[in-house]
């Protein structure tokens, strides 16, 4: 039976002081100046046409992410959170994310968007290689990426991620683990560590840089596994490790198939509502988004076909390391467990899927092959 998951709210802030060129998110290269108040007004309007359908529901999480929010001042963000508050109840450990780019921090800053209610950080390192960071289109050097760390504690923020990058252009299994070293000092309480892909429609896609092979980087992969764990980092998603206590509950809320309210240009989200799960997605382009009437800029909000949900829960569950329970498909699907028995005969056949003691979880090689196991799941 369908019931409903926990709610989050995600906030996308679609500029960047330059775009990268393997960057596939919607971001856009800041204009001289950014209509920030009218922006943020932008995502209130957002917000009171989904509040009445979820006005009961306690958020858990809030994530600003981007793009670059960190280009607005506090005083935008803290407006945004005082208004998103006034509106809808939170948990009592509401995690606020804010991310961030090494390059567009000042000093004092981070004090005042902690003042404002964030308290948890993802900052943008990517690599603490200079020549890399020049390569993948950055603004920062590996210096900013320590000077933003002491910022951010100096603000009383000991919550926060280090996104950084293996795979990249040239790179031996040594600079992979040198860079993964340099993040581990710092001390971060999560690190998200993924492998550099081709997305299509980016710069890189069309004129591709000669990065490692598949073994070179599944090497880079696993030694690099081996270093975090060593350190104390535990990993409980395909790309995201962290100390004890510190997994991220907005991200664990997207993989375990609970709602979330998306906000702003490109928004996505996704919400169980009337005994249904809808998904909805905003206007994408700045500019049209905010030069069209509210309801002008929900291009998407539409019922996900029951056929369609098996792929959908397990394209996001199966990302973690300990996998689900089958009642979590259940509920969070509305649909029986016995539905997907040939799909999950199969997985186990191949090797790719495990059940024990209760629980579903991608075996090492489904792990390695997770988009292999994740298609078994297409078509209901």
């Amino acid at each position: 039976m369908l019931s409903t998951p926990p709610l989050a709210l995600y906030a996308h802030f679609p500029w960047c002081v330059q775009k990268c060129p393997y960057c596939d998110f919607n971001s856009h290269k800041a204009p001289e100046q950014i209509q920030e108040q009218r922006y943020i007004d932008a995502l209130l309007e957002d917000l009171a046409l989904d509040v009445p359908d979820h006005v009961n529901r306690p958020l858990v999480s809030i994530f600003m992410g981007g793009g670059t929010p960190s280009l607005f001042s506090p005083d935008s963000i803290a407006r945004l959170l005082e208004e998103i508050k006034a509106r809808l109840p939170v948990s009592p450990d509401l995690e606020v994310t804010l991310e961030a780019n090494p390059g567009t921090i000042e000093h004092g800053k981070f004090a005042a968007y902690r003042a404002a209610g964030v308290n948890r950080v993802s900052l943008g390192a990517q690599s603490f290689d200079t020549e890399q960071l020049t390569k993948l289109g950055r603004i920062h050097g590996s210096a900013d990426i320590a000077l933003a760390v002491e910022e951010i504690r100096s603000a009383g923020i000991e919550n926060f991620n280090l996104d950084l990058m293996y795979g990249l252009s040239g790179q031996t299994r040594e600079a992979a683990l040198a860079d993964l070293r340099q993040a581990i000092a710092l001390a971060p309480t999560h690190i998200s560590h993924y492998q550099l892909t081709l997305e299509p429609g980016t710069p890189f896609f069309h004129r591709p840089p000669e990065l490692p092979d598949d073994d070179h980087c599944y090497a880079m992969q696993v030694e690099c596994q081996a270093l975090l764990a060593d350190a104390g980092y535990q990993q409980y998603e395909v790309s995201a490790y962290a100390q004890a206590g510190r997994q991220s509950v907005h991200n664990r809320n997207y993989w375990q198939f609970g709602d979330y309210l998306g906000l702003g240009a490109g928004a996505h989200g996704k919400l169980t509502h009337n005994g249904q799960i809808l998904r909805t997605e905003r206007q994408k382009q700045p500019r049209q988004y905010l030069g069209s009437p509210v309801a002008g800029r929900l291009v998407l909000h539409q019922a996900v076909a029951p056929e369609e949900l098996p792929f959908e829960f397990m394209l996001n569950a199966l990302r973690l390391r300990s996998g689900f329970a089958p009642e979590l498909f259940e509920s969070r699907t509305g649909l029986c467990w016995s539905s997907i028995q040939p799909q999950l005969t199969q997985a186990r056949a191949r090797g790719l899927l495990e059940i024990d003691r209760g629980r579903v979880f991608p075996t090492e090689l489904g792990r390695r092959f997770l988009n292999d196991l994740i298609a078994l799941f297409l078509g209901g």
